[in-house]
């Protein structure tokens, strides 16, 4: 794939289209899902024989999501349970090491 190729593609994977889902309507209520999206890339050649090189990477988690109901737009945010324990993890190890230092001391 060339580099003119592969730009055309990245263009494309990062629009508006990855970020916000197809809306669903069900019942008169309409939810359009959003992601957060990150990527990067890069390329290049040597300019003998024509040799290019490339890539990219694209990152995405839903964030969330936009209720349409009886005319008013309300935001939903998606809840990450594995972050969230992991949160609670690390806040409990450290009050662990915390309480430790004060009974020793």
């Amino acid at each position: 794939m060339k580099l003119g190729q592969l730009a055309s593609v990245a263009r494309e994977m990062f629009s508006a289209k990855v970020v916000y889902g197809e809306p669903v309507e069900r019942d008169g209520t309409v939810v359009i899902a959003a992601a957060a999206v990150f990527g990067g890339g890069g390329g290049g050649g040597d300019g003998a024989a024509a040799r290019e090189g490339a890539g990219f990477g694209v990152f995405a988690r839903p964030v969330g999501a936009f209720v349409v109901r009886d005319g008013a737009v309300t935001w939903v945010p998606a809840v990450d349970v594995t972050r969230l324990g992991l949160a609670a993890a690390v806040g409990v190890v450290a009050l662990a090491k915390i309480l430790a230092r004060r009974t020793r001391s």
